[in-house]
């Protein structure tokens, strides 16, 4: 595992991190076998845990406390996210702050976070949703303030709404943002075109995530894929997108080098850009956690694959299956 440094923080975070969204919000999950691939991945030099209040209604969280401390001494990195108050993700324009994150929710969503967590402090808390017309809004910029004061967040970060890379810069430029998370894979190239860059020049730390397109970048969805009732991938692959994933991702397969995957070209394009800190795919069991935790092993890309991947890039923007 290679380790790079979170930003302006100055943490030694592993390139490779593990999201945990599928630990607790997707069908198919079984709390024995995510317990082994988390005791794996530390295991293997994974220190960097991706979570959330929302993810299971907290249960994600308490996995993840578990795994904390029964690892004590070995720096496990924990981030966090308040869930938006109206529960609705992703955020749309004209939506208000006070219905939204309102101070007192900030901290109250917090305190839900650590009991579920058994911890005295998160390391990284980040907001779950994000309109960058709040971004001068003071009583969101005094309760970030405060938690940090008073020891119970150590840093904070905003999660960007899918394909709207831009819609987070107002907010760092207050300097009371450390880290951005941001789809970024080989469709979702638009985060360099802006955002990066100020990334760059605030020393704001970049965490990657959806690096697999919710999946299509495995290279194992078809045209014919279901999932069981109640799966969030029903409303996200509706037809128009599956088919239009599925056809895209058929056309990287034969760019896949001998003896890889498109799971490790997928991971390795992201982590050849040294604007990203860490890349959080998700993991459920063993056999992904030790493929996806070598791809930080393998290296960067070769250059002219890095170049011929470009052309793959995707311009998206929100529709209303796009959560």
């Amino acid at each position: 595992m290679r380790y790079r440094t979170f930003g302006r923080l100055g943490w030694k975070v592993s390139e490779v991190g593990y999201g945990m969204w599928g630990l607790a919000g997707w069908t198919g999950r079984d709390d024995a076998e995510t317990r082994q691939s988390l005791r794996l991945a530390v295991d293997l030099g994974c220190n960097f845990f991706d979570t959330a209040l929302a993810y299971g209604e907290g249960h994600s969280e308490g996995l993840l406390g578990e795994l904390v401390r029964a690892n004590p001494g070995k720096g496990l990195i924990v981030a966090s996210k308040i869930p938006p108050k109206n529960r609705v993700w992703p955020s749309r324009r004209g939506f208000q702050l006070a219905d939204v994150f309102p101070p007192d929710y900030i901290r109250s969503s917090t305190d839900v976070s650590l009991k579920n967590l058994g911890l005295p402090a998160i390391d990284l808390m980040q907001f779950h949703v994000w309109e960058d017309a709040w971004a001068g809004d003071d009583r969101w910029q005094k309760a970030v303030a405060d938690l940090k004061a008073q020891g119970l967040v150590k840093a904070f970060g905003i999660s960007v709404n899918r394909w709207e890379p831009a819609n987070t810069i107002a907010a760092l430029r207050t300097g009371l943002i450390d880290a951005v998370q941001v789809i970024y894979n080989i469709f979702d190239q638009n985060p360099e075109d802006e955002l990066f860059p100020v990334c760059r020049d605030l020393g704001v730390a970049v965490i990657a995530r959806v690096p697999f397109d919710e999946g299509s970048l495995t290279g194992t969805l078809t045209a014919n894929s279901t999932w069981p009732e109640g799966d969030w991938r029903n409303t996200y692959f509706v037809r128009e997108n599956l088919l239009a994933s599925v056809e895209r991702a058929d056309r990287l397969k034969p760019l896949v080098p001998d003896g890889s995957s498109m799971p490790d070209m997928a991971l390795r394009f992201i982590l050849s850009n040294p604007d990203v800190a860490t890349v959080i795919p998700g993991m459920r069991k063993e056999p992904h956690v030790r493929a996806n935790l070598a791809s930080s092993d393998a290296g960067p890309l070769p250059r002219p694959l890095l170049a011929e991947l470009k052309g793959h890039g995707w311009v998206r923007t929100p529709t209303e299956w796009s959560q």
